[in-house]
């Protein structure tokens, strides 16, 4: 009789530490869960804090730029509609001095590498001071530089060409003269003179310049 109280004491023990041994690993279960969820959801609270000062950045510099669109509006209207433009010629007239401001800095640094543009603009130049044209060489470039893209501020790109003429002296002294008064930049790298006076031939090479025009590059970011 005593051994089978004994027994029965043992059994209730037994399932009394199976259950304390239940409960703490109910437990440390319970506080890993929680452990865990509390670290996932930190990770997602700091996520979402970071997607949130984005969001607000990208609005404050949104902000800026429409409160500077008016002035720069107002800027560029002004600028363009000044009496005289910048080189003290006629806005609304033809001549090589006339032109809007606006139309003044493109011809002196245009935004494309346009090699045929230049061509016809150097070939007219000469024509109108009665140079017998020999060549004009030089590289179409157009699609590799159109291919290239920098980052921050654009930098003036050199456009290197030749030109072969025959031509007097004296209007040699002149085209050179033009070239250094030119609002668009001419550089003479090498000049060679071949004649007499009054027939000479004049062999140039130099480079002048564009400038890529800054674009506006609206890119998505992704927040880790």
């Amino acid at each position: 009789m005593a051994s089978k109280k004994i027994s029965s004491k043992k059994l209730q023990i037994d399932k009394a530490q199976t259950n304390t041994i239940s409960l703490i690993a109910l437990a440390v279960f319970v506080t890993v869960f929680s452990l865990v969820s509390c670290r996932a959801l930190w990770q997602q609270r700091a996520y979402q804090a970071k997607v949130i000062g984005k969001k607000k950045e990208a609005l404050r510099i949104l902000e800026q730029n429409t409160q500077a669109v008016p002035g720069l509006v107002e800027a560029y209207k002004t600028f363009v509609s000044s009496p005289t433009n910048i080189i003290d010629g006629n806005p609304n007239g033809t001549g090589e001095k006339d032109g809007d401001n606006a139309r003044i800095i493109l011809d002196a640094l245009p935004s494309k590498y346009d090699f045929p543009a230049l061509t016809t603009s150097l070939e007219k130049l000469l024509l109108e001071r009665n140079f017998k044209v020999e060549s004009i060489k030089g590289v179409d470039d157009e699609v590799a530089q159109a291919a290239q893209k920098e980052s921050g501020s654009p930098k003036p790109v050199p456009m290197p060409y030749q030109i072969t003429v025959d031509g007097s002296y004296t209007a040699i002294q002149d085209l050179i003269s033009v070239f250094e008064r030119s609002i668009r930049p001419f550089s003479t790298d090498i000049l060679v003179l071949k004649g007499s006076a009054d027939n000479m031939q004049m062999i140039l090479d130099g480079k002048t310049y564009y400038q890529p025009e800054k674009t506006l590059d609206i890119k998505l970011e992704k927040v880790k």
